[in-house]
């Protein structure tokens, strides 16, 4: 759980550093930064993304992953908590919200968060999260600049998302098998370019109703 919480602890300190500082970027500054950082983020999903080996089986996970997202519609419910701690913590005039469901996204739906989480359970290796906390707390700064305190507050989402997977996997490691893995990280990488997209204004996927998907790959592939 060491990699975890580090990471946690670095969007909770960026988040409130950029809450606190943001009105030293202006908007032209914040805008061209944060489109450069989606930029930054579509290609980390595609890098994901293209390791897929089994094609069908990641549009299977999608198809499926989405449905059962959809139904349960994990993305109202993200809205809903947000909107729950805007009443209890925002000031007027910032969006906690949005930052709370757009950064919870971001930081738990990629490959980082998912191999990291499964290495720190299976292997005790902490690497990848702590370089993930290392580029997440930069993020939160450049994030909450524009979008408030809720940026802050995703640090919750991803303290009990790979808490969650870091528990799981250090019970099932003998599942998680190098391919299982490879197939998983490749619907990551998918979800996370979508994420980019969605940043730049380019598309209003809902993203988080999608979030089922990465764990089919690892049920279809136990049993076939």
């Amino acid at each position: 759980m060491l990699g975890t919480i580090v990471n946690a602890v670095a969007i909770f300190v960026g988040g409130s550093i950029g809450t606190v500082f943001g009105n030293k970027f202006t908007e032209r500054y914040s805008e061209i930064i944060t489109q450069a950082i989606s930029l930054s983020v579509i290609l980390v999903g595609l890098m994901g993304a293209i390791k897929v080996e089994n094609i069908l089986l990641l549009i299977l996970s999608m198809a499926i992953g989405s449905m059962i997202g959809e139904f349960i519609n994990i993305e109202k419910r993200l809205n809903n908590l947000g909107d729950a701690l805007q009443k209890r913590f925002a000031k007027e005039g910032h969006n906690l919200a949005e930052g709370f469901v757009m950064t919870t996204l971001i930081y738990c739906v990629g490959s980082m968060a998912i191999l990291g989480s499964i290495e720190s359970g299976v292997k005790g290796e902490h690497t990848t999260l702590f370089a993930k906390s290392i580029l997440d707390g930069v993020f939160s700064i450049v994030f909450a600049s524009t979008m408030g305190f809720g940026v802050a507050l995703s640090a919750i989402s991803v303290f009990i998302y790979q808490g969650t997977i870091t528990l799981l996997a250090n019970q099932a490691a003998g599942v998680l098998t190098p391919p299982v893995i490879n197939e998983l990280s490749a619907v990551g990488g998918l979800l996370i370019m979508t994420i980019g997209l969605n940043t730049l204004g380019v598309t209003k996927i809902r993203v988080g109703n999608m979030l089922p998907a990465v764990f089919i790959p690892v049920i279809y592939m136990s049993f076939f």
